[in-house]
């Protein structure tokens, strides 16, 4: 039974990749390919899971590709299927069997029809790798597919500027997700010295004897896992990402965010529970941050103009609930308002369109309203103050930018004096110095050894700080961010051996993809002349080919599961110690930015109103 755990992985795969040699302008092909594949994988689900119950519902686990394994560190894909698994395989292949099937007639005649679809299938991959995982490093490729999936959904509509602008905010959220389940699995190797399999994870008395010598540790990997929960389920303070999303069309706003994405926020919180269930603190945390959110969520989504805004944070709402049942131990519980919430939020964002129709009817000619209230029963002044917050949506997007985006450009401004020729005269000979440093390391005094990686990753988030914030020149914004990945590996190596072949793993990835990158920036310029950062230039209509190129470019550059970066990303973790809370602090930081600041130049160049169009247009939105 185990070894058929791959076929849920593998299907999908094969869908995806037939579904990119159909023609594009095969519709009846493309949606029927589509519509096949994922018809045969829920039938075939739904005949496992059959003869799973019928069997005992065991836990099956299948320990599958070792990827890198070195003396003290291992990197393999790891599959679990147990109730979670089953409950979230059923309603994920139910609902996008159903969206499918929506999107053939909805999105009939749309210029990104194969488009659509393809991505659909691309994050369905992602899906079932994140809902199978059998440890975090498994989980996190399906992490990384479900989010640059998300973002070329928001992004559909590429013409346009609010999609796009919203899309770059959305990716910007769920990069703190994905720093955070790094930190966790940085911390965790340090715990268990090992590649932890959740599996291993639910039995008690290995947990509990870890957990007593390193309690502080554990708390610790709790609120990362939570931090990704919460950024991945849009609780607070990240609750504005999720109606931003909704700019995609409507059946991946149906799948994306209000059934199946948004929900694996509380997937990994079921699947981590053994580890933080004796947390009293962890658990009173993610109560509480349930209960806040789906307070002001609630009110939020009763003063929406928007039906699917509210539709949205009627989702958020829900989900704060499941996190308060899933802190006070109600797992089974959980499970089920995650599927009743899926169905109800699926359903209600396909008939929008309709509903839109209907209630315009109804205000004309049978709306009354409520004669009563639960407002009527605050006090005046209150319930007034909590409309006008609920009105701003408790100035959410704005909190983000003061905390988060605004200090970072702030930063990235103060460094505007980096010009391409500064950054060779300077940064360059100063890599040449730290690599010979690394060489003759026994040469440099012991009271100063332990400053430089800092000193290193601090010269690295300095370069990605300028890339994020560089508004004329492109290329030299790419070249940052390849170079804050050096300056990364250097302060890694110095501060632990960091063997040649995991320095290849790690730069080898970053090498290729930035070269070609760098060339298709180069080509375009040679085109359009100008593709400065300023504003969205859209070249992506004149340029497809250039544009796809770039776009693997970037993910093989931020660390996406298609190069060696990947698993070199994971190994640079590995060698910062526990108590490096520093320079831990600084190498994710930079990973942070180094990803806005590649999306960031993608979506600048290649998305958005086409900078030559000779039709007027709405640059901006309300």
């Amino acid at each position: 039974m185990n070894s058929l755990l791959h076929f849920f992985i593998l299907f999908p795969i094969l869908g995806f990749v037939v579904s990119l040699f159909i023609p594009d302008k095969k519709e009846t092909i493309i949606s029927g390919a589509t519509f096949g594949f994922v018809g045969a994988h829920l039938l075939i689900s739904i005949g496992f899971l059959g003869y799973w119950v019928f069997n005992g519902a065991p836990t099956l686990n299948q320990k599958d590709i070792v990827l890198f394994k070195t003396e003290g560190y291992e990197f393999f894909v790891d599959f679990l299927f147990d109730r979670i698994t089953a409950v979230y395989l059923f309603v994920g292949a139910l609902l996008t069997f159903l969206v499918t099937l929506y999107s053939r007639y909805y999105l009939h005649r749309e210029a990104g029809y194969k488009r659509f679809f393809n991505t659909i299938l691309f994050f369905y991959i992602g899906y079932n790798i994140a809902i199978f995982s059998g440890n975090l490093e498994t989980l996190f490729i399906g992490w990384e597919i479900l989010g640059i999936s998300s973002f070329l959904l928001i992004a559909f509509y590429r013409e346009r500027y609010l999609p796009v602008k919203n899309a770059v905010k959305v990716f910007s959220i769920y990069r703190i997700g994905d720093v955070g389940l790094i930190l966790a699995m940085w911390a965790s190797h340090h715990l268990w010295h090992e590649n932890i399999t959740f599996l291993k994870l639910s039995n008690y008395e290995l947990v509990h004897e870890h957990l007593q010598s390193h309690s502080v540790m554990g708390v610790f990997i709790s609120l990362m896992i939570l931090v990704s929960a919460a950024a991945k389920s849009a609780q607070l303070p990240f609750s504005s990402w999720l109606p931003r999303a909704m700019e995609g069309p409507t059946p991946s706003s149906a799948i994306f965010y209000g059934s199946l994405s948004v929900h694996l926020g509380v997937f990994i919180l079921l699947r981590t529970f053994p580890f933080w269930e004796h947390q009293l603190s962890v658990r009173i945390i993610i109560g509480l941050l349930g209960l806040v959110t789906s307070v002001i969520t609630t009110g939020i989504a009763r003063v929406q103009s928007s039906v699917k805004s509210q539709i949205a944070y009627s989702s958020i709402s829900q989900i704060g609930l499941i996190f308060i049942e899933i802190a006070l131990g109600f797992e089974n519980l959980a499970l089920f308002h995650f599927a009743g919430n899926a169905f109800l939020r699926t359903y209600q964002l396909l008939v929008s369109p309709s509903v839109v129709s209907y209630l315009i009817r109804e205000q004309f000619y049978n709306f009354s309203p409520r004669k009563r209230s639960i407002e009527d029963s605050f006090p005046r002044r209150l319930a007034n103050t909590f409309y006008i917050l609920c009105l701003n949506e408790w100035n959410l997007d704005s909190l983000m930018y003061k905390v988060l985006w605004n200090p970072l450009k702030q930063i990235g401004a103060k460094l505007n004096f980096l010009n391409l020729n500064r950054v060779v005269l300077f940064f360059i000979p100063a890599y040449l110095i730290g690599l010979l440093s690394l060489l003759n390391k026994s040469l440099i005094p012991v009271n100063i050894q332990p400053y430089l990686p800092i000193l290193f990753a601090l010269l690295g988030l300095i370069m990605v700080l300028k890339s994020f914030t560089e508004r004329r020149k492109t290329q030299m914004s790419w070249v940052m961010v390849a170079m804050n990945h050096f300056w990364v590996a250097l302060s890694v190596s110095f501060n632990e051996q960091y063997k040649f072949d995991e320095v290849v793993w790690y730069l080898s990835g970053v090498v290729i993809a930035s070269a070609i990158g760098y060339w298709c920036l180069s080509r375009l310029k040679g085109f359009e002349q100008n593709i400065d950062l300023n504003r969205f230039h859209g070249h992506s209509y004149k340029h497809p080919k250039i544009a796809f190129v770039f776009l693997l470019a970037c993910l093989g550059v931020s660390g996406f599961p298609i190069s060696p970066t990947f698993i070199g990303e994971d190994l640079i973790f590995s060698h910062i110690h526990e108590d490096q809370i520093v320079l831990a602090s600084f190498t994710a930081l930079s990973l942070i930015v180094d990803g806005l600041a590649i999306i960031r130049i993608y979506a600048r160049v290649f998305l958005g109103p086409h900078a030559k169009s000779p039709y007027e247009m709405a640059y901006r939105s309300s």
